[in-house]
């Protein structure tokens, strides 16, 4: 006996489920549920199936082909338009006419004995027999009386409650002789129970209606669809589970990592490929697809999560069900009854109410909070820029095909055969992105000159060695699974933010130049590229007095690219020096503020063994230096910052400064005690850049870490600042320890607060009212300068839902005082 499979319906109550997927693939436990009626059939011998198919009819047949994959053999009955349920199979009736078929609906989940209704169907020699369940709910469905021989007496389509005479409905499965196709008019719309059945009855024809016992839920409401998900795990229908039962109703599919540290109570299924890290809490009902990432901290419960979806930390999924390629960010809360469709993103810390639908390719900001649903809008790119050029999760937000769209953007705004110079830090991540990144720029007529992995300081000093940009990609600092694209304009120095705009444009219009075939740009590897940058620096900085103070320092090369450079130019230093964690780390590409800590700890107990005059640390792509002095003791970075400007002023004697507004006021007591002063600039890289261009710029530096040298460059370079820190020394003789000494202490403290975007402009306002008469200073953000010379910033951050909060005060105690007194300020207007 051959089948028919139904699979043509929309399932428009459905949406935005089925906005871009038929209801029959929508997933049951990871399988659609089309392929569970499949499996039905074939477990009862029905392994010849015709499938009648309508709304997106490619998709289904993409997914099931000829049916080799599930041993069954497959054919498609295509229906132009809507042709009813009797329709629908007579336009298959070709494939059906010779002998009794099943017919059965593509999207209703059964465990029905088809088998035995097949055996009631011939006993009875019955010309249609319609199989029949009971359901507290008749309304719905169809409703069908039969006398005590089975015969059918009555039909009713979807009954009002003044018309239900019986709780036995229509199930929409149905055993029939050929026959009855005399009965059906082709090529128009027909349904079974509201014209054929009745017209079989009034000839008297033999109708059957055969009571199944069993499992039978039509998935045709949110409700439903995410009850027969439970049913499943439940096991209160007998389908057929991929993968193990680690412990009772526990089910995970092949080559899914699940952390020993996460919480699971079953029932619950975790998906083939997927990875649920530590602290996650996965309680029953919840239904995890493939290559789904659950990050630390994350809790869901009887949520339905389709394939390849990623759950950002902290986040708290409810009830819910999530489209597939959707990403979820930190802390976004999804309430019960919230569906989020195929290919949405959820930002940071929003919040979407229970039963609000967010239709397919959607943005939902960070920090919003939704509670009617999302149709119309589409997904929008706030910004592509943030504070270290784009940044993103690897393979999350930041894709091959990100990569290289953004490449073709960016080559559009250069002219043809300009050179564009690429460079990446030592991980797999930045090395895959950046090899798709030259082919694009190369299929946009653009040259490449490809340093592979070198620091960062050395890709934009051989940017500004004549090409019209550079490009570099690394591990996002502190972020393992992060990455940065970052761009370079033609001086190595940062995008400005005139160069993002017109990037942002072309990415947003996706107006790529493409090159024609005789326009391929060049790709060429410069050689000895960390001689020439090491003869250069050495040429522009004072190195006088080196060789003859007999230095000896300890160098941390910390497992990154800042070790490559080291070689060429120690040995020219004429330094004694030791070089620690020199060789290349792919699995560390960047490290904790914790592991920092404690490389500078051993550092610091090598320096003083060694008894060496200091030692440095730098970061893995080295931009920037962490110092220990003599003595073997860290100096933090905003100390290292009033120790480098005390060395820089006491030489130069006169000139500017470059530092940003979150700097201690004691660098202007230094930088006057020595007659230079400060030029204040916003917290932005690129601006204390613009300034370390200008001639009379001395020294500039950002407190964390970054030092600009500018006799040799604008940019931060951690190698020219351990250079022209090894000079002053050798020449002032005086140690680290005697200089920090001479310098009063530092009281900056910092603190975030969250903000969500829409009430950002509301704080600031705020911040301005409450300041009253006080001196405010807007250079970046507000900062607010009381009489006694103590001070608080505000600065809402550019990509981020967070307002960071700065206080100085004469001790820690007057400093914590102000920022509790501020962070009022800023909580009052977020609530």
């Amino acid at each position: 006996m051959k089948a028919v499979v139904m699979a043509g319906g929309e399932g428009t109550r459905l949406r935005p489920m089925t906005s871009s997927m038929p209801k029959p693939l929508l997933p049951v436990a990871n399988r659609p549920i089309m392929e569970h009626v499949l499996r039905l059939l074939k477990r009862h011998g029905l392994n010849e199936t015709v499938v009648t198919v309508q709304f997106l009819a490619s998709l289904v047949k993409n997914y099931f082909g000829d049916g080799e994959e599930l041993g069954m053999e497959l054919t498609y009955a295509n229906e132009e338009k809507p042709l009813g349920t009797a329709g629908s199979v007579k336009n298959a009736e070709e494939a059906l006419k010779d002998d009794a078929f099943l017919v059965i609906s593509g999207d209703a989940l059964t465990d029905f004995d088809l088998t035995d209704l097949i055996r009631f169907h011939k006993e009875k020699g019955a010309m249609v027999t319609v199989c029949l369940t009971r359901v507290p709910n008749p309304l719905e469905f169809g409703i069908t009386i039969v006398d005590e021989e089975g015969k059918v007496e009555r039909f009713l389509e979807k009954p009002t409650w003044g018309q239900v005479f019986s709780d036995t409905v229509n199930t929409g499965i149905y055993v029939m002789e050929p026959e009855v196709f005399d009965y059906v008019e082709a090529d128009v719309p027909v349904d079974w129970s509201g014209d054929v059945f009745p017209q079989l009855m009034k000839e008297g024809k033999p109708i059957y209606g055969y009571v199944a016992e069993g499992y039978w839920e039509d998935v045709g409401t949110h409700e439903s669809y995410v009850k027969a998900q439970a049913d499943v795990l439940e096991g209160k229908v007998d389908v057929e589970l991929d993968g193990f039962e680690i412990s009772p109703g526990v089910w995970v599919a092949e080559g899914a990592e699940v952390h020993p540290d996460a919480v699971l109570r079953g029932p619950l299924y975790i998906g083939d490929y997927a990875k649920v890290e530590a602290d996650v809490e996965i309680r029953e009902h919840t239904v995890v697809g493939s290559n789904v990432v659950v990050k630390s901290g994350a809790f869901l419960h009887r949520a339905v999560v389709h394939d390849n979806v990623y759950i950002g930390q902290h986040s708290n999924l409810r009830g819910c069900v999530i489209g597939k390629n959707t990403d979820i960010m930190r802390a976004a809360r999804i309430e019960d009854g919230a569906v989020i469709g195929d290919e949405c993103l959820v930002g940071e810390e929003s919040i979407v109410q229970g039963n609000v639908r967010v239709y397919p390719f959607k943005t939902i900001e960070a920090g919003a909070f939704v509670n009617t649903s999302v149709i119309w809008e589409s997904r929008g790119q706030a910004h592509l820029f943030g504070a270290r050029g784009v940044s993103g999760i690897l393979n999350v937000e930041i894709t091959p095909e990100l990569a290289v769209r953004l490449a073709g953007a960016y080559a559009t705004t250069l002219k043809k055969g300009a050179t564009v110079t690429t460079a990446r830090d030592h991980s797999r991540g930045a090395r895959a992105l950046k090899r798709a990144v030259i082919s694009a720029l190369q299929a946009s007529a653009i040259d490449v000159r490809d340093l592979e992995n070198v620091p960062l300081p050395v890709a934009r000093e051989q940017t500004a060695r004549g090409s019209a940009g550079g490009i570099m990609i690394r591990t996002t600092p502190g972020v393992p699974d992060s990455v940065d694209i970052m761009f370079f304009d033609e001086r190595g120095a940062d995008l400005s933010q005139a160069g993002q705009r017109k990037l942002d444009r072309v990415y947003a219009r996706q107006e790529y130049r493409r090159a024609f075939p005789g326009e391929i740009g060049d790709l060429s590897f410069p050689s000895s590229v960390f001689d020439s940058y090491t003869g250069s620096l050495l040429r522009n900085v004072d190195t006088s007095g080196i060789a003859d103070a007999g230095l000896k320092v300890v160098v941390d090369a910390s497992n990154g690219s800042a070790g490559l450079v080291l070689p060429s130019l120690l040995g020219r230093l004429g330094v004694d020096s030791l070089t620690i964690n020199p060789g290349l780390d792919e699995s560390r590409p960047t490290e904790t503020a914790e592991s920092r800590r404690a490389g500078l700890v051993r550092l610091g107990e090598m320096v003083a063994s060694a008894q060496a005059a200091f030692g440095v640390r730098f970061d893995p792509v080295g931009e920037r230096l962490s110092l220990v002095d003599e003595r073997g003791r860290i100096i933090e970075d905003d100390r290292a910052l009033l120790v480098l400007l005390d060395l820089v002023a006491a030489e130069r004697r006169s000139g500017r400064v470059a530092l940003p507004v979150t700097t201690t006021r004691i660098a202007e007591q230094v930088a006057a005690y020595h007659g230079t002063q400060v030029d204040w600039t916003t917290t932005s890289p690129d601006d204390l850049t613009r300034v370390g261009r200008e001639d009379s710029t001395i020294f500039g530096g950002d407190g964390r870490g970054g030092f600009i040298v500018p006799e040799f460059s604008s940019v931060f370079d951690g190698t020219a600042a351990f250079v022209r820190l090894i000079g002053l020394v050798a020449r002032t003789q005086l140690t680290l320890s005697q200089i920090d000494a001479r310098i009063p202490r530092a009281h900056v403290l910092k603190r975030d607060l969250a903000t969500p975007w829409a009430v950002k402009g509301l704080v600031m306002r705020r911040v301005v009212e409450a300041a009253g008469d006080r001196h405010v200073d807007t250079t970046d953000g507000v900062r607010v300068v009381e009489a006694d010379g103590r001070w608080v910033m505000v600065l809402p951050d550019p990509a981020e839902a967070v307002t960071h909060l700065w206080a100085e005060g004469p001790d820690d105690a007057s400093a914590e005082a102000l920022l509790d007194e501020w962070a009022a300020v800023v909580d009052s207007a977020g609530h």
